[in-house]
Protein backbone atom coordinates (compact mmCIF):
# COMPACT_ATOMS: atom_id res chain seq x y z
CA UNK A 1 0.00 0.00 0.00
CA UNK A 2 1.44 3.46 -0.70
CA UNK A 3 1.48 6.30 1.26
CA UNK A 4 -1.38 7.74 -1.06
CA UNK A 5 -3.60 5.14 -0.58
CA UNK A 6 -3.19 4.87 2.96
CA UNK A 7 -6.31 5.78 5.07
CA UNK A 8 -6.52 10.04 6.32
CA UNK A 9 -4.76 9.42 10.18
CA UNK A 10 -4.36 13.28 10.80
CA UNK A 11 -6.57 14.22 14.50
CA UNK A 12 -10.11 15.35 13.83
CA UNK A 13 -11.70 17.90 16.29
CA UNK A 14 -13.57 15.34 17.81
CA UNK A 15 -10.76 12.93 18.50
CA UNK A 16 -8.81 15.85 19.65
CA UNK A 17 -11.62 15.91 22.43
CA UNK A 18 -11.45 12.17 23.45
CA UNK A 19 -8.25 12.24 23.04
CA UNK A 20 -7.71 15.24 25.46
CA UNK A 21 -9.95 12.87 28.19
CA UNK A 22 -7.97 9.75 26.95
CA UNK A 23 -4.52 10.76 27.55
CA UNK A 24 -4.83 12.26 30.82
CA UNK A 25 -6.77 9.61 32.55
CA UNK A 26 -4.39 7.04 33.56
CA UNK A 27 -2.53 9.35 35.73
CA UNK A 28 -5.10 11.54 36.60
CA UNK A 29 -6.03 12.50 40.25
CA UNK A 30 -9.54 11.59 41.22
CA UNK A 31 -10.05 15.25 42.10
CA UNK A 32 -8.87 16.85 38.59
CA UNK A 33 -11.48 14.82 37.00
CA UNK A 34 -13.51 18.18 37.33
CA UNK A 35 -11.15 20.61 36.03
CA UNK A 36 -10.51 18.00 33.09
CA UNK A 37 -14.08 18.03 32.07
CA UNK A 38 -14.40 21.83 32.11
CA UNK A 39 -11.37 22.14 29.83
CA UNK A 40 -13.09 19.51 27.52
CA UNK A 41 -16.19 21.32 27.43
CA UNK A 42 -14.80 24.72 27.56
CA UNK A 43 -12.82 23.31 24.16
CA UNK A 44 -16.46 22.59 22.91
CA UNK A 45 -17.26 25.63 23.27
CA UNK A 46 -19.43 24.90 26.10
CA UNK A 47 -19.78 26.98 29.40
CA UNK A 48 -21.21 26.15 32.80
CA UNK A 49 -20.12 22.53 33.18
CA UNK A 50 -21.93 20.00 36.27
CA UNK A 51 -21.32 16.62 36.62
CA UNK A 52 -24.09 15.41 38.91
CA UNK A 53 -23.62 12.29 41.29
CA UNK A 54 -26.92 10.06 42.67
CA UNK A 55 -26.89 10.11 46.73
CA UNK A 56 -27.30 7.14 48.53
CA UNK A 57 -31.04 7.70 49.09
CA UNK A 58 -31.62 8.05 45.14
CA UNK A 59 -33.40 10.93 45.92
CA UNK A 60 -30.84 13.75 44.92
CA UNK A 61 -28.67 14.43 41.99
CA UNK A 62 -25.99 16.40 43.96
CA UNK A 63 -22.82 18.48 41.98
CA UNK A 64 -18.82 17.10 42.16
CA UNK A 65 -16.93 20.01 43.33
CA UNK A 66 -13.92 20.49 40.93
CA UNK A 67 -12.04 23.69 39.41
CA UNK A 68 -14.11 25.07 36.55
CA UNK A 69 -17.49 23.02 37.07
CA UNK A 70 -20.34 24.92 38.39
CA UNK A 71 -21.42 24.67 41.78
CA UNK A 72 -25.25 24.53 42.99
CA UNK A 73 -27.25 22.63 45.13
CA UNK A 74 -28.80 19.39 44.78
CA UNK A 75 -31.09 18.78 42.41
CA UNK A 76 -34.36 16.54 43.16
CA UNK A 77 -34.44 13.41 41.08
CA UNK A 78 -38.08 13.43 40.57
CA UNK A 79 -38.67 17.15 40.16
CA UNK A 80 -35.81 18.43 37.66
CA UNK A 81 -34.64 18.03 34.01
CA UNK A 82 -31.14 16.33 35.29
CA UNK A 83 -33.17 13.51 37.19
CA UNK A 84 -35.63 13.48 33.99
CA UNK A 85 -32.51 12.39 32.09
CA UNK A 86 -30.71 10.02 34.45
CA UNK A 87 -34.80 7.69 35.29
CA UNK A 88 -34.73 7.73 31.38
CA UNK A 89 -30.92 7.40 30.39
CA UNK A 90 -31.71 9.89 27.67
CA UNK A 91 -30.37 13.17 26.77
CA UNK A 92 -32.67 15.78 27.82
CA UNK A 93 -32.36 19.19 26.18
CA UNK A 94 -33.60 22.47 27.77
CA UNK A 95 -33.71 25.59 25.96
CA UNK A 96 -32.58 28.77 27.80
CA UNK A 97 -31.63 32.55 27.76
CA UNK A 98 -28.16 31.90 27.15
CA UNK A 99 -28.55 28.33 24.82
CA UNK A 100 -29.34 24.99 25.28
CA UNK A 101 -28.95 23.38 28.48
CA UNK A 102 -27.93 19.56 27.79
CA UNK A 103 -28.09 16.65 30.28
CA UNK A 104 -26.55 13.46 29.39
CA UNK A 105 -26.49 10.18 31.78
CA UNK A 106 -23.46 8.96 32.86
CA UNK A 107 -23.79 5.79 31.85
CA UNK A 108 -21.12 2.49 32.79
CA UNK A 109 -22.96 -0.97 31.70
CA UNK A 110 -25.88 0.21 32.13
CA UNK A 111 -25.32 1.39 35.80
CA UNK A 112 -26.03 4.89 35.80
CA UNK A 113 -23.55 7.04 38.29
CA UNK A 114 -24.91 10.32 37.16
CA UNK A 115 -25.48 13.34 34.92
CA UNK A 116 -23.57 15.33 32.87
CA UNK A 117 -25.00 18.99 32.15
CA UNK A 118 -23.45 21.75 29.67
CA UNK A 119 -24.47 24.85 28.01
CA UNK A 120 -24.09 25.20 24.51
CA UNK A 121 -25.31 28.08 22.13
CA UNK A 122 -26.77 26.15 20.14
CA UNK A 123 -26.99 22.01 19.62
CA UNK A 124 -26.59 20.11 16.36
CA UNK A 125 -25.84 16.34 15.45
CA UNK A 126 -21.96 16.50 15.93
CA UNK A 127 -22.44 18.13 19.13
CA UNK A 128 -24.29 15.72 20.78
CA UNK A 129 -22.56 12.61 19.40
CA UNK A 130 -18.89 14.40 20.92
CA UNK A 131 -20.74 15.31 24.00
CA UNK A 132 -22.16 11.60 24.27
CA UNK A 133 -19.06 10.23 23.96
CA UNK A 134 -17.18 12.24 26.19
CA UNK A 135 -20.36 11.51 28.75
CA UNK A 136 -19.07 8.03 28.07
CA UNK A 137 -15.60 8.67 28.85
CA UNK A 138 -16.12 10.73 32.12
CA UNK A 139 -18.39 7.71 33.26
CA UNK A 140 -15.88 4.89 33.13
CA UNK A 141 -13.51 7.58 34.89
CA UNK A 142 -15.93 8.38 37.82
CA UNK A 143 -16.27 4.19 38.34
CA UNK A 144 -12.49 3.86 37.74
CA UNK A 145 -11.08 6.61 40.16
CA UNK A 146 -14.26 6.00 43.05
CA UNK A 147 -12.03 2.51 43.86
CA UNK A 148 -9.09 4.37 45.31
CA UNK A 149 -10.79 7.58 46.76
CA UNK A 150 -13.16 8.86 49.07
CA UNK A 151 -14.52 12.03 47.12
CA UNK A 152 -17.35 10.15 45.43
CA UNK A 153 -18.78 8.59 49.00
CA UNK A 154 -18.69 12.04 50.26
CA UNK A 155 -20.55 14.04 47.19
CA UNK A 156 -23.13 11.17 47.27
CA UNK A 157 -23.57 11.11 50.97
CA UNK A 158 -26.04 13.84 52.88
CA UNK A 159 -26.10 12.25 55.91
CA UNK A 160 -24.25 10.06 58.72
CA UNK A 161 -23.81 6.92 57.57
CA UNK A 162 -23.91 3.83 59.90
CA UNK A 163 -20.64 1.25 60.09
CA UNK A 164 -22.94 -1.20 59.16
CA UNK A 165 -24.31 0.47 56.19
CA UNK A 166 -20.54 0.90 55.11
CA UNK A 167 -20.04 -2.15 55.26
CA UNK A 168 -23.21 -3.29 53.13
CA UNK A 169 -22.31 -0.58 50.47
CA UNK A 170 -18.73 -1.83 50.27
CA UNK A 171 -20.27 -5.27 49.28
CA UNK A 172 -22.42 -4.64 46.62
CA UNK A 173 -22.56 -5.02 42.89
CA UNK A 174 -23.95 -1.87 40.72
CA UNK A 175 -27.29 -1.14 41.67
CA UNK A 176 -28.24 -1.45 38.06
CA UNK A 177 -26.90 -3.74 35.29
CA UNK A 178 -28.75 -3.12 31.92
CA UNK A 179 -27.90 -5.35 28.74
CA UNK A 180 -29.23 -6.18 25.32
CA UNK A 181 -30.72 -9.47 26.94
CA UNK A 182 -31.46 -8.81 30.66
CA UNK A 183 -31.35 -5.80 33.14
CA UNK A 184 -31.29 -5.98 36.82
CA UNK A 185 -32.04 -2.92 39.69
CA UNK A 186 -32.26 -2.89 43.29
CA UNK A 187 -32.17 -0.85 46.08
CA UNK A 188 -31.76 -0.90 49.99
CA UNK A 189 -33.25 0.99 52.54
CA UNK A 190 -32.58 2.28 55.15
CA UNK A 191 -30.14 3.45 52.68
CA UNK A 192 -28.12 4.83 55.57
CA UNK A 193 -28.70 2.44 58.56
CA UNK A 194 -29.05 -1.03 56.52
CA UNK A 195 -28.07 -4.02 58.21
CA UNK A 196 -28.35 -7.46 57.21
CA UNK A 197 -29.92 -7.02 53.79
CA UNK A 198 -27.86 -7.52 50.81
CA UNK A 199 -27.98 -8.90 46.86
CA UNK A 200 -25.80 -10.06 44.52
CA UNK A 201 -25.44 -11.09 40.93
CA UNK A 202 -23.13 -11.50 37.70
CA UNK A 203 -23.60 -12.05 34.76
CA UNK A 204 -21.24 -15.11 33.26
CA UNK A 205 -21.37 -15.86 29.68
CA UNK A 206 -25.16 -16.30 28.93
CA UNK A 207 -26.07 -16.70 32.56
CA UNK A 208 -26.90 -14.26 34.88
CA UNK A 209 -26.62 -15.49 38.81
CA UNK A 210 -28.52 -13.68 41.34
CA UNK A 211 -28.55 -13.76 45.13
CA UNK A 212 -30.94 -12.10 47.94
CA UNK A 213 -29.91 -12.52 51.40
CA UNK A 214 -31.53 -11.29 54.98
CA UNK A 215 -28.96 -11.82 58.28
CA UNK A 216 -31.18 -11.95 61.15
CA UNK A 217 -30.34 -9.05 63.59
CA UNK A 218 -29.13 -5.34 63.49
CA UNK A 219 -26.32 -3.65 63.22
CA UNK A 220 -22.70 -4.72 63.17
CA UNK A 221 -23.64 -8.40 63.55
CA UNK A 222 -25.95 -8.63 61.17
CA UNK A 223 -23.53 -6.76 58.71
CA UNK A 224 -20.56 -9.05 59.55
CA UNK A 225 -23.14 -12.52 58.41
CA UNK A 226 -24.13 -10.94 55.78
CA UNK A 227 -20.42 -10.39 54.55
CA UNK A 228 -19.78 -14.25 55.32
CA UNK A 229 -22.95 -15.08 53.48
CA UNK A 230 -22.26 -13.05 50.09
CA UNK A 231 -18.64 -13.59 50.08
CA UNK A 232 -19.45 -17.58 50.19
CA UNK A 233 -22.06 -17.28 47.37
CA UNK A 234 -19.42 -15.58 45.35
CA UNK A 235 -16.66 -18.13 45.88
CA UNK A 236 -18.96 -21.30 45.56
CA UNK A 237 -20.44 -19.42 42.35
CA UNK A 238 -17.40 -18.69 40.98
CA UNK A 239 -16.19 -22.33 41.64
CA UNK A 240 -18.79 -23.20 38.76
CA UNK A 241 -21.27 -25.19 41.62
CA UNK A 242 -24.97 -25.37 41.49
CA UNK A 243 -27.65 -23.74 43.16
CA UNK A 244 -27.95 -26.72 45.92
CA UNK A 245 -23.92 -27.04 46.31
CA UNK A 246 -23.97 -23.17 46.66
CA UNK A 247 -26.43 -22.97 49.42
CA UNK A 248 -24.73 -26.07 51.46
CA UNK A 249 -21.28 -24.05 51.16
CA UNK A 250 -23.18 -20.79 52.32
CA UNK A 251 -24.61 -22.86 55.51
CA UNK A 252 -20.97 -24.96 56.21
CA UNK A 253 -19.57 -20.72 56.24
CA UNK A 254 -22.22 -19.14 58.38
CA UNK A 255 -22.87 -21.94 60.85
CA UNK A 256 -18.87 -22.65 61.25
CA UNK A 257 -18.59 -18.69 61.99
CA UNK A 258 -21.46 -18.02 63.80
CA UNK A 259 -22.38 -21.21 65.30
CA UNK A 260 -26.36 -22.49 65.34
CA UNK A 261 -28.04 -19.37 66.85
CA UNK A 262 -27.43 -17.58 63.55
CA UNK A 263 -29.04 -17.64 60.48
CA UNK A 264 -29.32 -15.96 57.12
CA UNK A 265 -32.66 -16.33 54.77
CA UNK A 266 -31.63 -16.40 50.73
CA UNK A 267 -33.26 -16.70 47.38
CA UNK A 268 -30.67 -17.99 44.59
CA UNK A 269 -31.38 -18.12 41.42
CA UNK A 270 -29.81 -18.60 37.70
CA UNK A 271 -31.11 -17.45 34.23
CA UNK A 272 -30.30 -18.63 31.21
CA UNK A 273 -30.18 -15.27 29.18
CA UNK A 274 -30.77 -16.73 25.55
CA UNK A 275 -33.85 -19.11 26.68
CA UNK A 276 -35.41 -17.65 29.73
CA UNK A 277 -34.77 -20.90 31.64
CA UNK A 278 -34.78 -20.21 35.24
CA UNK A 279 -33.79 -21.90 37.99
CA UNK A 280 -33.97 -21.14 41.77
CA UNK A 281 -33.32 -22.57 45.30
CA UNK A 282 -35.33 -20.83 48.56
CA UNK A 283 -33.51 -21.22 52.16
CA UNK A 284 -36.74 -19.64 54.00
CA UNK A 285 -36.51 -16.33 52.46
CA UNK A 286 -39.73 -14.57 50.46
CA UNK A 287 -41.10 -16.12 47.14
CA UNK A 288 -40.16 -13.69 44.55
CA UNK A 289 -43.10 -12.44 42.41
CA UNK A 290 -43.44 -12.73 38.47
CA UNK A 291 -44.21 -9.28 36.91
CA UNK A 292 -45.88 -10.16 33.32
CA UNK A 293 -48.23 -8.14 31.07
CA UNK A 294 -47.54 -5.47 33.75
CA UNK A 295 -49.32 -6.64 36.88
CA UNK A 296 -48.13 -9.43 39.37
CA UNK A 297 -49.37 -12.73 37.82
CA UNK A 298 -47.86 -15.71 40.60
CA UNK A 299 -45.27 -16.19 43.32
CA UNK A 300 -41.80 -18.24 42.57
CA UNK A 301 -43.22 -21.19 45.33
CA UNK A 302 -41.55 -24.08 45.47
CA UNK A 303 -39.53 -26.12 47.96
CA UNK A 304 -37.67 -24.59 50.45
CA UNK A 305 -34.93 -25.63 52.94
CA UNK A 306 -33.80 -23.82 56.47
CA UNK A 307 -32.10 -20.69 56.35
CA UNK A 308 -28.63 -20.94 55.66
CA UNK A 309 -26.70 -21.54 59.12
CA UNK A 310 -29.43 -24.15 60.14
CA UNK A 311 -27.62 -27.00 58.73
CA UNK A 312 -31.52 -27.35 56.14
CA UNK A 313 -31.51 -30.68 53.83
CA UNK A 314 -30.59 -30.02 50.14
CA UNK A 315 -32.65 -27.71 48.77
CA UNK A 316 -34.33 -28.67 45.30
CA UNK A 317 -34.10 -26.63 42.34
CA UNK A 318 -37.38 -25.23 40.74
CA UNK A 319 -37.61 -23.77 37.56
CA UNK A 320 -39.69 -22.29 35.26
CA UNK A 321 -39.71 -20.76 31.53
CA UNK A 322 -40.11 -17.22 31.37
CA UNK A 323 -41.09 -15.46 28.77
CA UNK A 324 -39.52 -11.84 27.22
CA UNK A 325 -40.58 -8.71 29.00
CA UNK A 326 -41.01 -10.74 32.47
CA UNK A 327 -39.62 -8.84 35.20
CA UNK A 328 -38.75 -10.49 38.63
CA UNK A 329 -39.28 -9.05 42.09
CA UNK A 330 -37.20 -10.42 44.73
CA UNK A 331 -37.51 -8.43 48.03
CA UNK A 332 -36.67 -9.16 52.22
CA UNK A 333 -39.76 -9.48 54.32
CA UNK A 334 -38.96 -5.58 55.88
CA UNK A 335 -40.80 -4.37 52.71
CA UNK A 336 -44.04 -6.19 53.93
CA UNK A 337 -43.67 -6.70 57.46
CA UNK A 338 -43.57 -2.96 58.26
CA UNK A 339 -46.15 -1.89 60.33
CA UNK A 340 -48.38 1.77 59.76
CA UNK A 341 -48.48 3.33 63.75
CA UNK A 342 -50.69 1.95 65.50
CA UNK A 343 -52.29 -0.57 62.35
CA UNK A 344 -51.64 -4.02 61.25
CA UNK A 345 -48.56 -5.06 58.70
CA UNK A 346 -47.84 -3.45 55.08
CA UNK A 347 -48.54 -6.81 54.01
CA UNK A 348 -48.42 -8.10 50.65
CA UNK A 349 -51.26 -7.11 49.05
CA UNK A 350 -50.78 -3.38 49.45
CA UNK A 351 -47.34 -4.41 47.72
CA UNK A 352 -48.78 -5.71 44.57
CA UNK A 353 -51.31 -2.83 44.48
CA UNK A 354 -48.26 -0.54 44.22
CA UNK A 355 -46.16 -2.89 41.57
CA UNK A 356 -49.20 -3.43 39.10
CA UNK A 357 -49.58 0.83 39.32
CA UNK A 358 -46.22 1.55 38.79
CA UNK A 359 -45.75 -1.13 36.25
CA UNK A 360 -48.45 0.36 33.92
CA UNK A 361 -46.23 3.55 34.10
CA UNK A 362 -43.77 1.53 31.09
CA UNK A 363 -40.91 2.90 32.79
CA UNK A 364 -37.75 1.25 33.02
CA UNK A 365 -36.48 -1.30 35.36
CA UNK A 366 -34.35 1.45 37.19
CA UNK A 367 -36.77 4.08 37.50
CA UNK A 368 -39.27 1.01 38.47
CA UNK A 369 -37.30 -0.28 41.31
CA UNK A 370 -36.46 3.09 43.02
CA UNK A 371 -40.23 4.45 42.31
CA UNK A 372 -41.35 1.28 44.23
CA UNK A 373 -38.96 1.69 46.91
CA UNK A 374 -39.64 5.48 47.66
CA UNK A 375 -43.57 4.79 47.60
CA UNK A 376 -43.90 1.75 49.46
CA UNK A 377 -41.93 3.83 52.54
CA UNK A 378 -44.18 6.64 51.80
CA UNK A 379 -47.12 4.23 51.75
CA UNK A 380 -45.48 2.93 55.13
CA UNK A 381 -46.06 6.15 56.81
CA UNK A 382 -42.04 7.18 56.15
CA UNK A 383 -41.10 4.69 58.66
CA UNK A 384 -38.74 1.83 58.08
CA UNK A 385 -37.73 0.19 61.15
CA UNK A 386 -36.20 -2.95 59.31
CA UNK A 387 -33.73 -3.30 56.44
CA UNK A 388 -36.15 -3.01 53.32
CA UNK A 389 -34.48 -4.33 50.17
CA UNK A 390 -35.91 -5.03 46.76
CA UNK A 391 -34.41 -6.11 43.30
CA UNK A 392 -36.06 -6.21 39.99
CA UNK A 393 -34.75 -8.78 37.23
CA UNK A 394 -36.18 -8.49 33.59
CA UNK A 395 -35.36 -10.84 30.99
CA UNK A 396 -35.71 -9.25 27.37
CA UNK A 397 -35.52 -12.17 25.04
Amino acid sequence: MTAEQRADRSESFGEALLGEVLDRAHELPPHLIGPLVADVVERLGGRRPQVLLQDYGQLLLVPLPGDGLTDGEPQVIDDSEAGRCFLDAHPVELSEDDGVRVHLPLLDGGDQVGVMAVTLDSVDDHDRRILRRIAGLVADLLVTKHGYSDLFFGVRRREPMSVAAEIQWALLPPLAMIMPRVAVAGILEPAYDVAGDSFDYALNGDVLHVAMIDAMGHGLDAATMATVAIGSYRHARRAGTGLPEIYAFMDRAVADQFGPEHFVTAQMLQLDTTTGHLQWVNAGHPSPMLVRDHRVTLRLTGPTTLPVGFGGPQPQTSEMKLEPGDRLLCFTDGLIEEHKTGEDEFGEDLMIDWVNQLERTGRGIRAVARSLSHTLKRARGGHTTDDATLLLVEWRG
